[in-house]
């Protein structure tokens, strides 16, 4: 079990204070929902810049698993898994992403909430990740989680502008 703080959040040393990004996107909502639901959607835009995903797996249902094999410029593969816990089409999504280790274990539990706003031909999607555990190991990968976040939120863009 991780450290925890006197309010039994993860100790500062694992984890950093949860994230909110907002961004507003040039595309219906029906469009963003579905590049986060459909797997090959999600395969050319998810990760930071560089990055490519040879595996995307995708089960968008309440208790429905994803596995994401993200492929770094140098070759090295991140391995993820997660838990979809919400689907709300298509205003919300709800899930719990986990890093992997060399072993397959979870380096880290990372609740995120997606929200899509509609505002006609635009989406305010706002994305909360609120880290639930985290291992010694996790720290690097937690430390640069807004960088990453913020450059995949550019590639989506980027992605819907072309879809």
């Amino acid at each position: 079990m991780p450290e925890r703080d006197a309010a039994g959040r993860p100790a500062a040393h694992e984890a950093p204070p949860d994230l909110v990004l907002t961004r507003t996107f040039n595309a219906p909502r029906s469009l963003v929902f579905e590049a986060w639901t459909d797997p090959a959607r999600v395969a050319q835009w998810w990760g930071p810049r560089g990055f490519t995903n040879p595996v995307c797996e995708l089960d968008v249902r309440p208790g429905g698993a994803m596995r994401i094999h993200m492929r770094g410029p140098d070759g090295t593969v991140y391995p993820m898994s997660g838990t979809y816990e919400e689907i709300v089409e298509p205003e919300r999504i709800v899930f719990i992403g986990s890093a992997l280790d060399g072993t397959g274990r979870p380096l880290f539990a990372v609740r995120h909430v997606v929200t899509l706003a509609d505002h006609g031909a635009t989406t305010t999607l706002t994305v909360t990740a609120h880290v639930l555990s985290a291992t010694p190991e996790a720290t690097p990968h937690l430390r640069g989680a807004e960088a990453g976040w913020t450059q995949q939120l550019e590639r989506l863009d980027t992605y819907l502008a072309a879809a």
